[in-house]
């Protein structure tokens, strides 16, 4: 999907309605969705292939031509019968006033072809990454997760909606504690959130579950049946937008370079706790982590 913000300054209030007048005087595009994902693979110095879908529009070819400044190796299904998928957001003093959201949902024909594009898309590949935004172009993740599997691919979803069965026998998924509760039920006290996050792992065949949790960090349970607690690693906050995207890129990065679970952890952190601190959907980089890494170990 597409990102634009309209930023500017408000001075007064519409006479027109109760509403704020924003005097646009910049117009950002940015890379979101599963994108932003990709573009945050990519700027942590690994290859990247995108498979995904958009509509045959400006906000399409505005889009591939920044996953082509990004270095994204892009598969981009062109849907003649919908639009790109589009976030716009209007801001005044990097605070959002109001999101209007613009977005279609693919037919299935063209999700057929998608994942006839992604079994060839396989080879060569060291981790696949399924950006779930609910948008309508994941239909196949079953299939997904199983040609993976397949090929001893391990599998990061950042998933969406309530029902995670979909998500079956991936490596790892990464809800944050807002859609954990919503596929779990209520959890009223640590012994019930770990208890339902270790269920969940059996349930689903998973090796790990990473639960992001915002200001209070995340928490990765794994299969064995050990955790790890990691602590906010962010100083300033600006603003969360694409922060889950970033968390999964790095998992997958690092997981993909062969990294302990607790390792992968913190570096994952770090990125997030960097992302938060950039205005609008960013990415980070691989020497921005080290560089924290480096002032956290001092």
């Amino acid at each position: 999907m597409l990102d634009r913000y309209w930023s500017g300054s408000v001075t007064r209030i519409s006479p027109e309605a109760p509403v704020p007048v924003v005097s646009v005087d910049s117009i950002t595009e940015c890379i979101g969705g599963a994108g932003n994902v990709a573009a945050n693979i990519s700027s942590l110095g690994a290859q990247c292939r995108l498979l995904s879908i958009v509509g045959d529009d400006v906000s399409g070819r505005v889009l591939d031509g920044l996953l082509a400044d990004s270095g994204i190796d892009r598969h981009l299904h062109i849907d003649m019968e919908n639009r790109t998928t589009e976030k716009l957001r209007v801001v005044s003093l990097n605070q959002q006033l109001i999101r209007v959201d613009f977005e279609g949902t693919p037919n299935v024909s063209l999700t057929e072809r998608v994942l006839d594009d992604y079994e060839r898309l396989l080879t060569g590949v060291s981790v696949v990454v399924v950006s779930d935004y609910g948008k309508g172009g994941l239909s196949n993740v079953p299939q997904i997760i199983s040609l993976a599997n397949q090929r001893a691919i391990p599998v990061v979803v950042d998933p969406k909606g309530t029902d995670f069965s979909d998500y079956r026998e991936a490596t790892i998924v990464t809800p944050n504690t807002s859609e954990f509760v919503q596929s779990v039920g209520d959890c009223p006290t640590t012994e019930e959130f770990n208890k339902k996050a270790y269920s969940l792992i059996e349930k689903l065949s998973l090796q790990g579950l990473l639960v992001t949790r915002g200001p209070d960090g995340m928490t990765l349970f794994v299969q064995d049946g050990t955790f790890v607690n990691q602590p906010s690693n962010a100083k300033q906050v600006y603003d969360v937008s694409g922060a889950g995207d970033t968390v999964v890129a790095a998992i997958a990065v690092f997981l993909g370079c062969g990294m302990s679970w607790s390792e992968i952890l913190e570096y994952a952190n770090i990125a997030a706790g960097i992302v938060v601190g950039k205005f609008g959907t960013a990415t980070v980089t691989l020497p921005e982590i080290v560089r924290q890494l480096e002032r956290v170990t001092a």
